[in-house]
């Protein structure tokens, strides 16, 4: 198959996708999409094996993209990864601080690094990707244009790292799903699974609280819950969740069995392993 060993993310060559991308699958070939629903379809037509989705950020919360889009995306969470945004300043070969005047990023990595725009007097200047903005910078060639993006983007566009992780939060750091068009076997049930689901309840006070009654009686971990509007209707109906554990294992799997009492509907997206980066989390 064409798409055997690509992955594909959203955003330019050398962005935290692309990044994020590397270190989960080494060796991999890199696809990079213009938007998150052509990484998607990139999937589905077989361009790709895998999708590296973002879904939340530690600073920046909730991906509203990955919101909207993974309930009718049809593909299966078989993984999750955890990557450390380290923000760099760039800027082109023989650049120094004192040269830089106007710093290009992406909207959220510039509400990232407010301190080093105060302390250098630069003139924020927001882009479309942080990727993207190197490639700018580059392109320009000129020493008063810099650029926050990664390592990996530097290393991409030929342009020196002025000063390293200028964010101004240490634990910035974002959450992907990993999405293939077929869920992987589903392995046998044991300890330090994460599974995602979706589920819908009835438009009645206390719908949601029964639903969740499982979850607390059973002592499962709820790590994420996100409303979704169902056929233009304003009443959030529908629901996306990631606890801990295999749902055919227990507590997982009573709660489940409870949940379904409360619920009209239930749709397991994905069960895969947690990444080992919550057990330090």
């Amino acid at each position: 198959m064409s798409g055997a060993r690509i992955i594909a993310f959203q955003g330019r060559p050398g962005a935290y996708s692309d990044l994020a991308c590397r270190t989960a699958r080494p060796g991999w070939t890199t696809l990079p999409c213009q938007t998150f629903a052509q990484t998607i379809a990139a999937v589905h037509d077989g361009q790709a094996e895998l999708a590296m989705l973002a879904c939340e950020n530690s600073l920046a919360g909730r991906v509203p993209d990955i919101h909207a889009l993974l309930p009718q995306a049809g593909l299966f969470i078989v993984g999750e990864h955890f990557q450390r945004v380290e923000h760099c300043l760039l800027g082109i070969p023989g650049t120094k601080l004192s040269d830089a005047k106007r710093l290009h990023t992406h909207p959220v990595a510039m509400a990232q690094v407010r301190g080093v725009v105060s302390e250098l007097g630069l003139e924020p200047v927001v882009e479309f990707d942080t990727a993207g903005a190197a490639e700018m910078v580059r392109d320009w060639g000129r020493k008063e244009d810099v650029a926050v993006a990664s390592e990996l983007a530097a290393e991409l566009n030929g342009l020196e790292i002025l000063r390293r992780n200028v964010e101004d939060a240490a634990h910035n750091t974002t959450r992907f799903y990993i999405a293939s068009r077929r869920p992987d076997t589903l392995p046998p049930p044991g300890p330090g699974f994460m599974t995602t689901l979706l589920f819908r309840v009835s438009n009645q006070p206390g719908a949601l609280y029964k639903a969740l009654g499982g979850l607390a009686t059973t002592g499962v971990n709820l790590t994420r819950l996100e409303s979704y509007m169902l056929e233009g209707s304003f009443s959030a109906t529908q629901f996306l969740m990631d606890v801990e554990g295999h749902p055919q294992a227990p507590p997982l799997a009573e709660a489940l069995r409870e949940l379904s009492f409360f619920s009209e509907r239930q749709e397991i997206l994905g069960v895969y392993p947690a990444s080992p980066f919550r057990q330090g989390a």
